[in-house]
């Protein structure tokens, strides 16, 4: 099952575990499997002694699922094992399972707060977008994950759009990219996938530290690198870390990343804290909060802009859930488990995997093989979690240590982790008693 079906099917299970019994998850529901997507419409195979009842009896329930992951209008199709898919639904799932290459429109340079962290970013990335290809080429832009680097690559990319004249502007994640050099390759539509990236006037790259363990997609970039560089177009890039720091690419990468203005990220002082805050309050209309339950959440969170607005949305939620005021008070409340004032203890990954073990009930052996029961399968995800959070190593380190994974299902498992710590009370529960188990 290719990764981004897998990924969707877990979204999918765990819907379904709302809505059902333990018992009648695990009898009639766990043995489902995801085959193919065509659109909006998932095809299931079920084996032969439950197919029937579950058509029956819990079709309602399986659509609900679906559509609370894909939206209104999805479906769902429970098949039996010999089925296979049509030309058209196989088209269908490779336009569904395409990347999503798009810009955010809330990305813009007005809605980015300047600090001194960030000033030299913000300035090389608006005389970019304002003369494409004529300021700094390449513009490598580096810093821990939520500091704002994907924030100015798409503002970049958002100035183009508008005041561009016409360039042509692709962005895309080394996900996206990866994605689609591999389905192109399988397509025999090499000419496709190089027209797209080769074609752009503007090319912005997200997490180029994703390269690092895919040989054939580094090879593929290194020429669409050049090919765009020669003809004078401009290129942008962003990592976690700075071209020099990346043992793991060759020098040729590494000096054609640093061969244009290399800027940094660094967190943000308390009073840009504050002014994020206060924008994201104003954007969002949350004019009920007031300036000093915004101080109290600057005080506490300090890693990146990411944990920033999320420490804002989860107060004015739980505020909202208890029909309270959100209080500086309150604040202090709902984050002193996630944000508290000391540092957390260092820990090692094999501290994390030994605690999650033992807070969910489950042998390390579980939490670290392909086994894909919900429960194991949140034990896991929480454990990436905490590991991304309370250790200094990489989504790919993290995912090698998880079995063997890659850096997008552990990415996927971060992500999924950070919305529900936003909207469900449990996982708040859970990853605070794993931190308390931690520091025990």
């Amino acid at each position: 099952m290719p990764e981004e079906l897998e990924n969707l099917w877990d979204d999918v299970r765990r819907e379904l575990r709302e809505d059902v019994t333990d018992f009648t998850f695990h009898i009639w529901l766990e043995p489902l499997e995801l085959t193919h997507r065509s659109g909006d419409v998932l095809y299931v195979t079920a084996p032969a002694h439950i197919r029937t009842w579950v058509k029956e009896r819990h079709r309602e329930q399986l659509s609900r699922a679906v559509i609370r992951v894909l939206g209104p209008g999805a479906g769902i199709e429970v098949v039996d094992e010999a089925w296979r898919p049509t030309e058209s639904q196989q088209t269908a799932q490779n336009e569904a399972l395409a990347p999503e290459l798009t810009l955010n429109p809330k990305y813009t340079f007005g809605q980015f707060v300047i600090g001194d962290g960030n000033r030299l970013a913000h300035a090389a990335s608006l005389a970019v977008a304002e003369m494409p290809a004529h300021a700094y080429n390449p513009l490598f832009i580096y810093g821990a994950p939520g500091l704002g680097k994907t924030h100015l690559l798409q503002a970049i990319g958002n100035y183009v759009q508008v005041y561009g004249n016409g360039l042509r502007v692709r962005y895309a994640t080394v996900e996206d990219f990866t994605s689609d050099f591999v389905r192109s390759l399988r397509t025999n539509d090499t000419a496709g996938f190089r027209d797209r990236f080769r074609g752009a006037d503007v090319l912005l790259i997200d997490d180029v530290q994703f390269l690092a363990d895919k040989l054939k997609t580094k090879e593929e970039f290194f020429h669409t690198f050049n090919a765009l560089y020669e003809t004078g177009r401009q290129l942008v890039l962003t990592s976690d870390r700075a071209p020099a720091d990346h043992d793991e690419f060759e020098d040729r990468l590494r000096e054609r990343f640093a061969s244009g203005l290399v800027a940094d990220l660094q967190p943000p002082e308390l009073e840009v804290r504050l002014a994020i805050l206060r924008k994201r309050a104003a954007l969002d209309a949350l004019n009920q909060v007031p300036e000093e339950t915004l101080v109290e959440i600057a005080s506490r969170v300090t890693a990146s802009v990411r944990s920033l607005e999320g420490a804002l949305i989860r107060v004015v939620a739980y505020a909202s859930l208890k029909r309270e005021e959100p209080s500086p008070e309150l604040a202090r409340h709902v984050l002193a488990s996630l944000y508290p004032l000391t540092a957390p203890k260092p820990a090692s990954l094999d501290a994390i995997q030994e605690a999650a073990a033992a807070e969910f009930g489950i042998s390390r052996e579980s939490l670290i093989a392909h086994d894909r029961r919900p429960a194991v399968a949140f034990a896991r995800h929480v454990a990436m979690y905490l590991a991304r959070e309370l250790t200094q190593e990489s989504l790919p380190a993290i995912g090698a240590r998880f079995g063997g994974r890659n850096h997008s299902t552990v990415l996927h498992a971060l992500r999924k982790i950070e919305a529900d710590l936003a909207r469900d009370q449990k996982v708040v529960d859970k990853v605070q008693a794993l931190r308390r188990r931690l520091e025990a």
